[in-house]
């Protein structure tokens, strides 16, 4: 797959889409709506709306933790995922989606286990995996199916 010149970043913070020119990722882009950083190195929590704008306009690929905070494992592996993110940004974006709080969301990709992570580019699951990883497992798995 190329990269396109110009790739839509969802912003973390209002979650406006922006183009971004592919050479100017690792250059700590401002959203041009609130101004706020891009990439923050944190996986973002999402809800249902801001779910489906990262998943499907983001030109990077999205990593969606599908957790619940009665969930031990979940809450467990929320440090390693947090420090997947810092590794994996800004070429790929890492979030979390609380499949509690924000099930209508969760529903269309039959999550049946907690955690699970799914990888989504240009809007399509790509690959998913079930069960809590370290941080170092979580950048391997992502790396190998993103490429």
């Amino acid at each position: 797959m190329t990269t396109p010149e110009a790739l839509h970043i969802v912003c973390p913070h209002c979650h406006k889409t922006n183009r971004v020119a592919a050479h100017h990722l690792g250059h700590a882009p401002d959203c041009g709506s609130c101004h706020q950083p891009l990439f923050t190195g944190e996986p973002v929590a999402l809800d249902a709306d801001s779910f489906a704008k990262h998943v499907g306009r983001s030109h990077i690929p999205v990593v969606v933790d599908f957790w619940a905070p009665w969930c031990g494992p979940c809450r467990m592996m929320a440090p390693a995922f947090a420090q997947a993110a810092q590794q994996l940004s800004p070429q790929v974006r890492l979030a979390k989606l609380d499949t509690e709080a924000h099930p209508q969301a969760a529903a269309p990709y039959n999550v049946r286990s907690i955690p699970t992570m799914i990888v989504f580019q240009n809007g399509v699951e790509k690959a998913r995996i079930s069960g809590a990883l370290p941080a170092g497992e979580i950048v391997r798995w992502v790396r190998s199916v993103v490429g």
